[in-house]
């Protein structure tokens, strides 16, 4: 039987971002969705702000904001730099995913740094994503040039800021090895 080091060391090496082209339409189970979330919850938070805040999408929600993004996307783009297959792209990406994920932070100037609420919001994410793993589903952290404009979309709260969209969807990929240099070239040891 493996040890619980084990456990955690082989899906923490073996996570990679796996993309929507790559996700099949089988539904991922609200109560996956829910275990991921509940995972997201337990990331460490300084004086217990717990910044993070979810928006989940999922059916003709999410095709709603894939056309959103594409319109953002449209309206910010230089006609001479517009490419259609991007427009395309965006709404795709949301229809190929089970479900979307908004990555939301509730910053508290004044109380916390905001590199401290950052920091502990993207551990949640990534709590997010290894839970995402264990159960087998693909997913990947996007975080589009228009997410500067998604706030007024969800009626987020002041000092919320969106950092990015977390696509899932259940996938055939083969696993593939990380590229990693050996931590060996990036430690220092110090001991007197």
């Amino acid at each position: 039987m493996e040890s619980e080091i084990e456990i955690l060391s082989s899906i923490i090496q073996r996570r990679r971002s796996i993309f929507p082209p790559s996700y099949t339409p089988q539904e991922i189970p609200d109560e996956y969705i829910l275990q991921i979330l509940e995972s997201a919850n337990y990331a460490p938070t300084h004086k217990l702000t717990e910044p993070w805040r979810f928006i989940v999408l999922r059916k003709e929600a999410k095709h709603k904001f894939g056309l959103e993004l594409a319109r953002l996307y449209q309206e910010q783009t230089p006609p001479a730099q517009f490419l259609q297959k991007k427009y395309d792209s965006l709404v795709e990406k949301a229809d190929q995913s089970s479900c979307v994920i908004v990555l939301n932070a509730q910053l508290h100037p004044g109380l916390i740094p905001e590199w401290e609420e950052i920091a502990a919001f993207a551990c949640a994410v990534q709590n997010m994503a290894l839970t995402a793993e264990a159960l087998q589903i693909g997913a990947y952290w996007s975080s589009p040039g228009t997410i500067e404009q998604l706030p007024a979309y969800f009626n987020m709260e002041p000092n919320e800021k969106c950092f990015g969209l977390f696509f899932m969807g259940f996938h055939n990929e083969e696993p593939r090895q990380a590229k990693r240099s050996p931590i060996a070239d990036k430690v220092r040891w110090i001991e007197d």
